[in-house]
């Protein structure tokens, strides 16, 4: 990510001319009836997926990180194929929140399923990402058939990501029971526990590997390093494609920080 905040005059300028070339057909985000944005090499990504949480009967709350500064874009529909979308401008994401940020879509119906995608968009207003797409349902009136899966503890105990086998794939397998809601009850990273590169399984049952990042190979005491444990989870595919559908409610727990100790 590009160490350069964008100055007062450039956050105008885009706030101004996102609108203004959405409107006269200079910028067609996505769901537009014409051409894509200009594709540029050096246009956004959104590399770490989507995610969705805090639904209520008539909201929810849609995340993303860019890789560079750039405005946060939504489009909300009740069907995939995004006809009659709904387009909900952003915050502008810099490297004062990691590149993050966080969009409230209001104005839901209850009890209804709602796909939404995110771009981000230049500041210059000329180019924008890849879309990613995700989805959630907003919370019935009264009583109705919910289903909520429930855990906790990712990457701990010094096992992380194994591409041998897959990754993280328990995130795809409860992707596939098609949740209304998951409640993350803690421990979502192990700040104070770091990765090796390798586990060795116990009963002779061989060896475990690991995908280790810097952030991830000791405790985290920065703010950096901390954005990097979370950052990890998100480079397993079945960890996107799971924050992608399922809206999330977390709670924290202690391995969220370093445990000082004083005696």
């Amino acid at each position: 990510m590009t160490e350069t905040t964008p100055s007062r005059r450039s956050v105008l300028k885009a706030g101004i001319a996102v609108p203004a070339l959405a409107a006269a057909g200079g910028l067609l985000l996505p769901g537009s009836a014409s051409a894509a944005p200009l594709v540029r090499r050096d246009r956004p990504v959104l590399a770490h997926g989507v995610a969705s949480g805090d639904v209520t009967t008539g909201s929810g709350i849609v995340w993303s990180r860019a890789d560079r500064p750039a405005r946060l874009m939504v489009e909300i529909a009740r069907d995939p194929s995004f006809r009659h979308a709904r387009r909900v401008p952003g915050p502008f994401v810099t490297p004062a929140t990691g590149g993050t940020g966080k969009v409230r879509v209001a104005g839901l119906a209850p009890g209804t399923e709602y796909h939404y995608r995110v771009t981000a968009v230049d500041l210059d207003g000329r180019s924008a990402s890849e879309p990613v797409a995700g989805r959630f349902a907003t919370t019935p009136i009264g009583r109705a058939n919910t289903r909520i899966l429930w855990s906790g503890d990712v990457v701990g105990q010094n096992y992380g990501i194994n591409p041998a086998l897959g990754g993280m794939t328990i995130f795809s397998a409860m992707a596939d029971r098609r949740p209304d809601l998951f409640l993350h009850s803690g421990d979502t990273v192990y700040a104070d526990g770091p990765l090796t590169e390798t586990v060795t399984l116990p009963g002779g049952g061989g060896t475990w590997h690991n995908i280790v990042t810097p952030e991830k190979s000791k405790v985290a005491e920065t703010l950096d390093e901390y954005r990097g444990q979370h950052a990890y989870n998100r480079l397993d595919a079945n960890f996107r494609r799971f924050a992608a559908e399922v809206p999330a409610y977390v709670q924290w727990d202690d391995h969220h920080v370093r445990q000082l100790t004083t005696v």
